[in-house]
């Protein structure tokens, strides 16, 4: 039992210095970072010209959609490259029936890139 525990151990203290360095990073700099808040130091940073309006405005941005849709798709290639690895010419029967698998796998992805066509998800200007 106890060789199962220790095995555990180097995953323990990954999980406390993952946990304790960041948490000591923002305390230090929180520490020895300056206090001044002079209404100078708060502005938008222009390029040496004097700043006008305020830099927090609203934009559309129109990439999001496109960044969805490739996550998806790339995600499904992280997913297919593995059985192609692993998977492919193991067994008739078992590769077969991960043969299907996939084809369900991609034919559910198909199906949500259909949807999103359809309702215009994909369009740059609506």
């Amino acid at each position: 039992m106890s060789g199962i525990i220790d095995s555990f151990i180097p995953v323990a203290i990954f999980l406390v210095f993952g946990f304790v360095m960041p948490v000591a990073t923002m305390i230090i700099v929180k520490q020895i970072s300056p206090r001044s808040q002079a209404g100078r130091k708060l502005s938008t940073y222009e390029s040496g010209s004097v700043p006008f309006g305020d830099a927090r405005i609203m934009f559309n941005v129109q990439y999001y959609l496109f960044a969805i849709v490739f996550v998806i798709f790339d995600v499904e290639v992280m997913f297919l490259y593995p059985w192609v690895t692993v998977y492919l010419g193991v067994d008739k029967f078992f590769t077969t029936m991960s043969v299907i698998e996939v084809v369900l796998f991609v034919l559910v992805l198909f199906v949500g890139y259909l949807y999103a066509l359809k309702k215009g998800a994909l369009q740059w200007v609506k």
